[in-house]
């Protein structure tokens, strides 16, 4: 016992160790020794073991802190029944603060009890409400249906058929206490069991309809009366509002309390049910609008915040409901502008906040209104009882409606807003200077808007304040950073629109940019600043700062802050290409010399940025770059031959070539450039460089020679010829002949090459190469060369595609290319041969071959959609399976990112047929047990499912679904199949971990319904090893597979309040206290995409 007890001991003294692992272990140890049935401690260590572990509730570790709350809670599990039988008399207890506290513990106990003791919990409660007639205890046990509902939600969901009407019926006895406790069940039932409550919502919605108006003892016609009489002197309007409430107050008045309980009810509906939107601006906006009246602050404040979650809503959805805000844009501005007047700060915050919603989800439709609403913005920015909040406010909303309105709609406002908004600028608060300088700079943009040079408004009346008042704090260093960075952004913006109308006092100011461009702090916004500067189009003389500036700019470019490069050499690019006459020899060395550490595959956007400035100084000072072929060259080579290089950064390689080539800069001439370019090719392979070479190489060097080609006409036709040798020499290796192919289309496409006779023979001989690689090459030439060349090439194409049935797949491939490239106006005359041509080849046997049909066929229709749409739909009710196929797959391929014309026809063509379409999804996710076959291979059988593939591409469109049919949906049913999924095979269980990940973030509440049952496919993933004597692969696979269903995991945990589910609280604390799942657990925690949730290819 004596040894028992020191050992004890010796664990709580490490318990209070400072390290935490110490804490943590000792803690983890002990759990596990009071587990022992041998062990029984005596009263005094009991007191010592619970002190200490009560104290490390509060242990500033989470890992610590979490073990505690897990002993506590299990070593409480066996308690709970004994637990919830002391609670529910004290339901009845004569004294409110012990019904309230017994409210709150049976919160607490409900999320981790079993789910019979939770029945007998709801079933007590049902019970009691069911009495005949309301007790004065029906109160308390309304408010514990809402405390459960909030703490437990999900599973007071199988009740609630039988609570509901019980809490209906309540609504309509006279207790406003027992009204607003009804409501706040209401609100509790809407936002923790959303599929429960989808039949109730209409008449819940109802309920809230008519109790928000509930105000026995006021009588608000008699006051609308009295308003129509008054004066529009607003003041005394507020003042006699103010009398007005004095005079109808009631200490006993509880109506605003029912009031409000249904307005936040009512918000909840908006907030959760978004596929409700086009109804609830129907029959709820308008009962919102003429709520604004309401007498009572907290209930119109609650009002505010209802209005504003439905014009939240509105905004993801662009397009719908749009016209329902818009009229009622006048309703609402009519009902607020009297209130931003009123002396009530709350008031006039909640209306701010609402018109900036209302600006933000309708930029422009606030404009006719705007001499409305000048009065509040004035008073609430000058009147000297207005706090700080009230004032940030009001400039975020003039922030908001200065941004999303034209100028044209505030220049002859500004009279009136810019002497308030200076004052504002000179307030000690730093964070109202901060945001009146945001705005100051808004309305420099406006009051003279340089992309609308005719723009009449004469700006120079308000330059000297202006100026003068951003400058005093472009001046000051003893102010807060945001401010700082504010001014010089601010200040930034004067000298870019009224840079011309500052005279003497212009180049002062740039000095003092060039001060803060040497301060550590400030100089990012000062670098951005400058870039503005430079680019405006009143030509800002900023010749006197280059000789100090550049070196400053070039030495940023070493700098370990990407923002501030990336920063930086758009300032330079902007100033090489104004001021190139104006720089010296010392000063572009100073760029040149950091230029070359740039230009590396690590950081592509960089590349870009720093190539552009090379193209930019090639092109204005070309006489300095004449060491250029050994310092910076060598890395743009590098990085053509990367297989990263695409899209911007390849565009300017080709930009900085072309110039080279024409300015000569470098000593770099045509054929220096293509042998630099080409070297690698011809020594691919061998004993010296055994290294391959990517594939998107070959593609990037081709666009390198086509576009050197094309500006230089004359070595371009010799080096065409050369091409052609080479591919027809049968010693040229083969990555040159890859490379020779893929030139000749690249260059083919932008020059004519019909006169090269032999191109088309030695084209077609290559389709019989043995090498797949100068196979494609061939093909994807042939189409390009048929671009430049469509008169000539195309009818030889599509006489060939009808002959030679071998090589129709590649040149399929070549007409894919041809269709793609194209403008729709060149194929118009070839477009009824290629559909015939197409639709005889849609029934090919090979399923490669009727894909790259299907493309064709798709990206044809879109040359004139209104003719062949049409034909393409007709052909789906006829022909064979492998026709319709192909038929389904071209629409596949109409179907693009950036806005076309076929939309509004495949729209019409489709419908929403999502309704009939989802069983039929839904039934592809399930498991087909006739499509799974057993292989026998050798002496081993192996299990083949050929329903595998069908399966993913179920759950990808499922996947698809979430991001833009989530309103459409029935989650609940959607988790269903996403349950299965988890269980399903490797492929599919990865797709499911993600979409469960997405779902964690889209619609919280439905999963943690479903928690109880997702946890344990997520805890088998994590928890299954491989055998022993398996290959390297399954290893891969599994550990994958663990990677993303502990991402899954992660997504989960970031729900609020998710681990008072005790599977989930349980399968959290196996993850930490087992080191390999915390390893991966941390790992996934600590990636840098961890923030964001793992998006799916479905490409």
């Amino acid at each position: 016992m004596s040894n028992i007890s020191y050992h004890i001991s010796n664990l709580l003294e490490k318990m209070t160790s400072t390290d935490k692992d110490f804490r943590f272990m000792a803690t983890n140890d002990l759990m596990m020794e009071l587990q022992k049935d041998s062990i029984k401690l005596d009263e005094d260590s009991e007191k010592k073991v619970v002190t200490m572990l009560l104290k490390l509730l509060e242990d500033k570790n989470g890992e610590v802190q979490n073990l505690a709350v897990k002993w506590l809670s299990g070593t409480l599990v066996s308690f709970h029944a004994s637990i919830l039988t002391s609670l529910l008399p004290q339901l009845t207890s004569p004294r409110m603060a012990v019904r309230k506290r017994a409210i709150m513990a049976l919160g607490h106990l409900v999320p981790s009890c079993s789910t019979a003791l939770f029945t007998q919990l709801a079933e007590h409660l049902m019970a009691e409400l069911g009495r005949a007639q309301p007790s004065s205890n029906t109160r308390t046990y309304i408010q514990c249906l809402a405390m459960v509902s909030r703490q437990g939600g999900h599973r007071v969901g199988e009740h609630l058929e039988k609570i509901i009407p019980m809490v209906v019926k309540f609504c309509s006895v006279e207790d406003d206490e027992l009204r607003e406790y009804c409501f706040q069940a209401f609100e509790a039932f809407i936002r923790r069991c959303p599929k429960e409550m989808s039949p109730h919502v209409p008449m819940v919605i109802k309920l809230c309809l008519k109790y928000m108006t509930y105000d026995p003892n006021y009588n608000y016609d008699v006051d609308e009366d009295q308003e129509v009489d008054e004066s529009m002197d607003t003041e005394d309007w507020v003042d006699e509002d103010q009398e007005s409430d004095d005079e109808y107050s009631d200490d006993d008045d509880m109506s605003w309390k029912v009031r409000r309980s249904s307005v936040k009810c009512l918000e909840a509906v908006i907030s959760t049910r978004r596929d409700l939107l086009v109804e609830l601006y129907g029959s709820v906006a308008p009962v919102l609008l003429a709520r604004f009246k309401e007498r009572e602050e907290n209930v119109k404040a609650d009002i505010f915040v209802a209005f504003v979650a439905l014009l939240k809503q509105t905004r993801p959805v662009q397009g719908l409901n749009i016209t329902c805000g818009v009229s009622q844009v006048p309703t609402v501005v009519k009902a607020l502008h009297k209130q931003l007047k009123e002396k009530s700060m709350k008031s006039r915050q909640g209306c701010f906040s609402l018109l900036t919603e209302l600006a933000k989800v309708l930029p422009g439709d606030l404009g006719e209104h705007i001499p409305a609403l000048i009065p509040g913005i004035i008073y609430s920015l000058t009147d000297k009882s207005s706090s700080s909040n009230m004032k940030i406010d009001a400039l975020s909303f003039l922030h908001v409606l200065l941004c999303s309105h034209p100028p044209g709609v505030f220049q002859q406002h500004i009279k009136v807003f810019l002497p308030p908004v200076i004052q504002c600028v000179e307030d000690p608060f730093y964070k109202i200077t901060s945001e009146a300088l945001l705005v100051t700079q808004q309305m420099v943009r406006i009051m003279r808007p340089l992309e609308v040079p005719t723009s009449t408004f004469d700006v120079k009346p308000y330059v000297k304040d202006v100026f003068a008042g951003t400058l005093k704090r472009l001046k000051a260093t003893d102010i807060d950073q945001e401010v700082k960075e504010r001014a010089i952004s601010c200040m930034g913006h004067i000298v870019s629109h009224l840079g011309d109308l500052l005279g003497s006092d212009l180049q002062p100011t740039l000095q003092i940019f060039l001060e803060r461009l040497k301060n550590e702090i400030t100089r990012l916004t000062a670098v951005k600043t400058l870039t503005l500067i430079a680019a405006s189009a009143l030509r800002i003389d900023l010749r006197p700062l280059l000789a100090e500036g550049i070196p400053i700019l070039g030495s940023f470019l070493r700098k370990n802050q990407r923002a501030l490069k990336l920063s930086t050499l758009s300032a330079l690019n902007v100033i090489v290409l104004k001021y190139s006459d104006s720089l010296k020899p010392d000063m572009i060395e100073s760029m040149l010399n950091e230029l070359p550490g740039l230009i590396e595959e690590s950081d592509m956007h960089i590349s870009q940025m720093a190539v552009m400035l090379l193209t930019s100084l090639a092109k204005g000072c070309p006489a300095s770059l004449v060491k250029i072929g050994n310092t910076a060259l060598p890395g743009v080579f590098h990085l053509v031959h990367s297989p990263l290089l695409q899209g911007g950064a390849l565009s300017a390689i080709l930009d900085l070539l072309q110039v080279l080539v024409v300015t000569k800069t470098g000593n770099m001439g045509y054929n220096d450039l293509l042998k630099a370019l080409m070297g690698p090719f011809h020594g691919s392979g061998k004993a010296a460089d055994p290294t391959p070479i990517h594939r998107q190489s070959y593609y990037s060097v081709a666009r390198c020679v086509a576009a050197l080609s094309s500006v230089c006409p004359k070595e371009a036709s010799g080096m065409v010829t050369s091409f052609i040798q080479e591919v027809k020499n049968p010693k040229t290796p083969e990555p040159v002949r890859i490379l020779s192919f893929l030139s000749l289309g690249e260059v083919g496409r932008n020059m004519n090459l019909g006169g090269q006779k032999e191109l088309k023979t030695v084209i077609l001989e290559a389709f019989s190469s043995p090498n797949e690689e100068v196979k494609s090459a061939a093909s994807c030439a042939l189409g390009n060369i048929c671009v430049g060349n469509l008169e000539e090439y195309l009818p030889f194409m599509l006489k060939e595609i009808g002959s030679q049935p071998r090589r129709q797949y590649l040149l399929l491939h070549s007409l894919k290319e041809v269709i793609s490239a194209c403008s729709s106006q060149s194929l118009l005359t070839h477009m009824e041969d290629i559909w015939a041509l197409l639709f005889k080849n849609c029934e090919c046997a090979e399923e490669g071959t009727r894909n790259v049909v299907a493309e064709c066929l798709g990206k044809l229709t879109m040359v004139n959609p209104s003719q062949l749409l049409p034909r393409l739909k007709q052909k789906l009710s006829s022909g064979s399976p492998l026709a319709r196929s192909t038929v389904v797959t071209a629409v596949k391929f109409t179907i693009v990112d950036q806005p076309v014309p076929i939309d509004s026809l495949l729209k019409g063509c489709i419908g929403d047929q999502l309704a009939s379409v989802l069983p039929s999804l839904y039934k592809e996710t399930q498991i087909r047990k006739d499509l799974i076959r057993e292989v026998e291979m050798g002496p081993f059988k192996h299990t083949v499912d050929d329903g595998l593939d069908v399966r993913k591409a179920a759950f990808e469109c499922m996947y698809t679904l979430l991001d833009n049919c989530l309103d459409s949906l029935d989650i609940s049913e959607f988790l269903n199949h996403v349950e299965e999924g988890l269980k399903d095979h490797y492929d599919i269980r990865m797709l499911t971990f993600i979409m469960l990940a997405r779902l964690s973030s889209l619609c919280p509440n439905a999963v943690v319904q479903r928690l109880d049952r997702l946890v344990e496919p997520l805890r088998a993933t994590c928890t299954t090893r491989v055998k022993a004597g398996s290959v390297k692969q399954e290893f891969e696979k599994q550990e994958e597979l663990r990677r993303s269903a502990m991402r899954a995991v992660a997504a989960l945990l970031s729900i609020s309040e998710v681990e008072k589910s005790p599977a989930m609280a349980d399968f959290a604390n196996q993850i930490r206290t087992n080191a390999e799942m915390a390893s991966i657990f941390q790992s996934i925690q600590g990636d840098a995409l961890s923030s964001t949730v793992e998006s799916m290819d479905t490409s």
